[in-house]
């Protein structure tokens, strides 16, 4: 098995030093596993898309302010 070695900061090594029990390199590395398997499904998915990079752009943007109208109007209600 292969070596790797990272940096964190103080403050994050404090905070990972009040968890004793976790065994912080199976954490990571199931961290990476996952992300890796998320990185391989949109590379296959983006190999059958259609989609422009201009499009993909577009759309997040009318996506992000979808969400952002969405949000707004839950807390309107939570607050009325």
């Amino acid at each position: 098995m292969g070596n790797l070695t990272l940096a964190i900061s103080d403050e994050t090594k404090k905070r990972m030093g009040r968890f004793h029990s976790v065994k912080w390199s199976n954490a990571v590395r199931v961290i990476i596993e996952r992300k890796l398997d998320d990185f391989e499904e949109a590379q296959k998915l983006s190999k059958k898309s259609l989609l422009s990079e201009k499009d993909v752009e577009e759309l997040s943007l009318k996506v992000d302010a979808s969400m952002a109208k969405h949000a707004k109007r839950l807390l309107n209600e939570i607050n009325s």
